[in-house]
């Protein structure tokens, strides 16, 4: 039942539709990248970076302009979607409003010809199967009407699975349901991915969500592959300044810096020690999570106000260096911050601190301590 997916050279261009314009629009481009069998890929970036273009293309509704598409040995480039034994699941759910639960998860297996067509009995126990794993077996006589739409969600997925296909496909899944249902629903999809081991591919544009459930993240931008890895790998160790900008909730928090002589200078700050960078004006990254409170700390910023989280506490404040108006902060409860102190000192974690190239973006590889 596993199945790894291959992508050779995969590349997508668009005519432009623009006034005059003559030039294409390369929604993906040259996409190299194995999805191993039985893993669940979460494929991430903003709207418009071709997610969903590669997600068409894999599942044979768009053809590439260039490339190779492998299932397992299987080169499935010029198969017809149909043939392509694939999953898929859109946002909006696309189920059919004057049939049934049962009636809208039986619907692929009544089209299915020669050897692989089932008798009734056969469909009503597939069918069943199926709205077992999404836990939705009570409905199966309502109308898609008459459900929330978490339900609607799971029936769009037992539809999907009820084929038992080579390649689960879902593109938005969760972006119509509210903040609740869907964390609940990201479990139950997590759940349903491992019990069935089908090799998954999930579009979101919310990198909380492909984090929380993914083995591996593709990061996109305009086309093209920025990272791919483990989600806390990723998260760790950006390999440029827009990755490091779209994973991570606060984000990231950024400063105009300048290594002189072996230190790293935020304004005035000499905020740490760096080897294996030339003096140079950089961008410096610090995640929210990577600020010690300290009374001696190095760097130095105006305390603007606490939010009290329960479990934490966030620090807002301000830097002249600071990229944006306001620094998030998050440390723990258990620190109490003088708010009649108007300046605030912050000891930063090695480990949390990233520094980038100004002009190129990439991230600078040194030692920081």
């Amino acid at each position: 039942m596993y199945m790894k997916v291959v992508l050779q050279n995969l590349t997508k261009k668009f005519p432009n539709r623009g006034k005059g314009a003559r030039s294409e629009v390369i929604a993906v481009n040259d996409f190299n990248f194995e999805i191993p069998d039985g893993k669940l890929i979460g494929l991430l970036g903003p709207s418009g970076c071709g997610k969903s273009t590669a997600l068409n293309l894999l599942s044979g509704l768009l053809k590439p302009s260039s490339g190779r598409i492998f299932f397992g040995e299987d080169d499935v480039t010029d198969l017809p979607a149909e043939n392509r034994g694939v999953g898929l699941v859109f946002q909006n759910y696309a189920l059919y409003p004057h049939l049934t639960v049962r009636q809208n998860i039986m619907f692929p297996l009544e089209n299915l010809k020669g050897a692989a067509k089932l008798t009734k009995a056969q469909m009503q126990e597939k069918v069943l199967e199926a709205a077992k794993l999404v836990q939705i077996e009570e409905y199966m006589e309502r109308k898609p009407s008459e459900l929330s739409g978490g339900q609607q969600q799971r029936v769009a997925i037992a539809r999907a699975l009820v084929k038992m296909p080579r390649l689960l496909l879902l593109d938005e899944p969760l972006s119509n349901l509210d903040a609740r249902l869907r964390l609940q629903t990201r479990e139950e999809l997590r759940r349903i991915q491992r019990e069935t081991g089908i090799t998954t591919v999930f579009v979101t544009h919310d990198q909380e969500e492909a984090m929380s459930i993914s083995d591996m993240i593709v990061v996109m931008k305009a086309g093209v592959i920025q990272q791919i890895g483990k989600p806390q790998a990723v998260y760790d160790s950006p390999v440029n300044l827009f990755v490091a900008k779209f994973l991570g909730n606060p984000p990231i928090n950024l400063f105009h810096g300048e290594v002189k002589g072996g230190r790293l200078f935020i304004g005035e700050d000499a905020v740490c020690a760096v080897s294996g960078v030339n003096d140079r004006p950089v961008w410096v990254g610090v995640r929210p999570e990577g600020f010690e409170l300290n009374e001696n700390g190095a760097l130095s910023c105006a305390l603007v106000g606490v939010e009290i989280m329960g479990r934490d506490i966030t620090v807002i404040s301000r830097n002249s260096a600071a990229d944006s108006a306001a620094i998030r902060s998050i440390i723990s409860a258990e620190n109490r911050v003088d708010t009649a102190n108007p300046v605030v000192r912050f000891h930063i974690k090695p480990n949390k601190l990233f520094l980038f190239d100004k002009e190129t973006e990439e991230r600078l590889a040194c030692g920081i301590g």
